[in-house]
């Protein structure tokens, strides 16, 4: 899915109104019955809302909220936080049609007291703010955040801009449980330090014409599931396992044996036709214990790994659980030398961290996959906000010509050629040691199978928070861990297989 800069989303609902036979007060409505659809859903045992409304359209949507919500016999009580001269065109028309089944009280000096029992309905903005609020409506917004009761946002979080917001005021936005954001995700939405605001995200469709979403410019993406499905590969009947690769993967060191398991593991388990792992002899038993199917090749350091040839393999991934040794980063240097398909995560991207020149070694279409203090290293600069370090990302992806895998919460990904893709699966089960192993493992196996860089970091990372979720499931969060995910990555190529690829 293609998302947009919110300077850019009233041009898409202009060009759907002179394009389809549907009248801007007639889009307003189809929006607030997928939002009231959805409250419905969310929020079973709460009968009593509190909306607040502004005097542009997002105000528009919730008004027409509050009459559909009315009808189907919640107890409404709407508040207009503006005078009512100011109201947009489909506002206004949204307010007339309400008054005639219930009051709308206009917010002057006295802010009302919010029962705990309530959900609050936030429409003051939406994504076409771009001040800072201040004043009385700040004053609002801190007074809705003080109450106790449950809070759902239409479109964005008040106050929450589209993109950069580090120099706004917390106090000066809607903190709410769940955002309901209208066609797509705005990119601040995906960004972590946004978390506080946004709470969970859900995308409500409400009918922008496609050939808009087509046809502007942008070159981010929020990856769904069809978007997967396209890039997968199918496996030939008369296939053998040299028809899917060979993975050489440099993992673990004394007392990190398990890190080279996991990323071994997962690469298996997404169809890798072999895995050989090179490892310091201290891990063997370990490994041959562990994962049986793993193809060894043995170090001549009993610690940690001296030297590397992935000589005859498709693919390379380099990192879990290798250790700093200086050893091991000068045999990185024969890693990058070779110039095959690999990720690099972990130790590998701290070694490259620390050695400018193994920075200008990365072959072209490297796949790294740092985290947010892994990459600062490679940044060598603590950067302040998530808008800002998706700034950097898309640069050092450009500068190096790597896929940069963020990861995080909505972990992105940055093209070479500035695309950058956001994932949709994933959770908080996933913060676990040993997750970032398994990606690594997902896509050097995608790697050996043929896939470019750009669809194994696409289709490696959705499987990844996909294999999570079902984890999840399983588990619950708190208690999932990553060899977990593994597990679960086998059940997904089962639904794969039988067309139940489904995300």
């Amino acid at each position: 899915m293609k998302f947009f800069t919110t300077d850019l989303i009233p041009s898409i609902d202009e060009y759907t109104l002179a394009n389809e036979p549907v009248s801007s007060i007639d889009l307003m409505e189809r929006a607030a019955r997928s939002l009231s659809e959805e409250i419905q859903t969310e929020f079973t045992s709460i009968r009593r809302l509190f909306i607040f409304c502004g005097t542009g359209n997002n105000g528009g949507d919730g008004l027409a909220l509050a009459r559909l919500m009315f009808e189907k016999g919640y107890e409404i009580q709407v508040f207009l936080a503006g005078d009512e001269e100011k109201l947009s065109h489909d506002a206004a028309i949204n307010l007339r049609r309400l008054r005639e089944l219930i009051p709308v009280e206009i917010l002057r000096l006295q802010l009302p007291e919010i029962p705990a029992d309530a959900l609050v309905v936030d429409a003051l903005f939406g994504s076409g703010l771009n001040r800072r609020i201040v004043g009385r409506l700040a004053e609002l917004v801190e007074h809705i955040n003080s109450s106790k009761a449950r809070i759902v946002s239409i479109d964005m979080p008040s106050g929450l801009k589209g993109e950069d917001f580090l120099e706004d005021s917390p106090l000066n936005i809607i903190r709410a449980e769940l955002t309901l954001t209208l066609q797509m995700p705005k990119l601040s939405l995906l960004m972590a330090d946004a978390g506080e605001f946004s709470g969970n995200l859900r995308i409500v469709p409400i009918g922008l014409h496609p050939q808009a979403l087509l046809d502007f410019p942008s070159e981010w993406f929020y990856v769904e599931e069809k978007d997967v499905r396209q890039r997968l590969k199918p496996r030939k009947r008369f296939a053998h396992k040299g028809d899917f690769g060979k993975v050489f993967l440099a993992a673990g060191s004394y007392g990190m044996a398990g890190a080279a398991a996991l990323c071994a593991k997962a690469a298996y388990r997404v169809g890798a036709g072999l895995v050989r792992v090179h490892l310091p002899s201290a891990c063997v038993d370990a490994l041959q214990t562990t994962l049986p199917e793993a193809v060894l090749s043995i170090d001549v350091n009993r610690e940690f790994i001296t030297a590397l040839d992935p000589s005859n393999h498709t693919a390379a991934a380099a990192g879990p659980g290798l250790g700093r040794r200086p050893e091991t980063a000068a045999a990185l240097k024969q890693l990058l030398e070779t110039k095959i398909p690999m990720a690099l995560d972990a130790d590998a991207l701290n070694a490259i961290a620390a050695d400018k020149e193994l920075l200008r070694m990365i072959p072209p279409e490297t796949v790294l996959t740092p985290h947010r203090k892994e990459f600062e290293r490679l940044l060598q600069s603590e950067i302040k906000s998530d808008y800002r370090l998706f700034m950097e990302q898309l640069r050092f992806a450009k500068e190096h010509q790597v896929v940069l895998v963020l990861k995080g919460a909505a972990t992105s990904i940055a093209l070479p050629d500035g695309r950058a893709f956001f994932n949709s699966t994933g959770n908080a089960g996933m913060a676990t040691a040993g997750s970032g192993d398994v990606l690594t493992g997902v896509i050097a196996g995608l790697l050996a199978q043929g896939y470019s860089a750009e669809d194994a970091a696409i289709v490696g990372v959705y499987m990844h928070g996909l294999a999570g979720d079902m984890a999840a499931l399983q588990k619950s969060q708190a208690s999932v861990m990553a060899s977990d995910i593994v597990d679960a990555l086998a059940f997904l190529g089962l639904r794969q297989t039988f067309g139940l690829f489904d995300g």
